[in-house]
């Protein structure tokens, strides 16, 4: 079990970084949302992985660890608010912009490409 959640971060953690690095702000909007799951799972798993450790004391011998589900319930809503601000600000920089490119610089003109390409055929 233990192999497979950690198989399940480092997945997600990679797919998060791969998009973090792509040109375009959804996909950059994406990868945060995905490294912020990675961070969850990451601080979930902190606590020790149990089958039958009870939430409420006097109900099972081993008890679930309650502070890496505080931290996880913590950092989904910061993670929330962090990824609507992020969202906020790349429909801004595009409204500025007019493109979504995140450096900022203007994208290929592809129309041109395509056209010059047909008159070499």
């Amino acid at each position: 079990m233990e192999l497979l959640y950690v198989i399940c971060v480092g997945v997600t953690t990679f797919c998060g970084v791969f998009l973090c690095l792509r040109g375009r702000t959804f996909s950059v909007v994406v990868g945060l949302t995905m490294l912020s799951y990675a961070v969850n799972l990451f601080l979930f798993s902190s606590g020790r992985l149990s089958l039958n450790g009870a939430a409420i004391l006097g109900m099972s011998d081993s008890y679930a660890d309650p502070l890496p589900q505080a931290l996880v319930l913590t950092a989904i809503v910061i993670g929330f608010a962090m990824i609507a601000f992020v969202v906020i600000l790349s429909i801004r920089a595009r409204a500025d912009l007019g493109n979504d490119l995140v450096d900022g610089r203007d994208p290929p003109d592809t129309g041109k490409l395509i056209k010059s390409n047909r008159a070499k055929l």
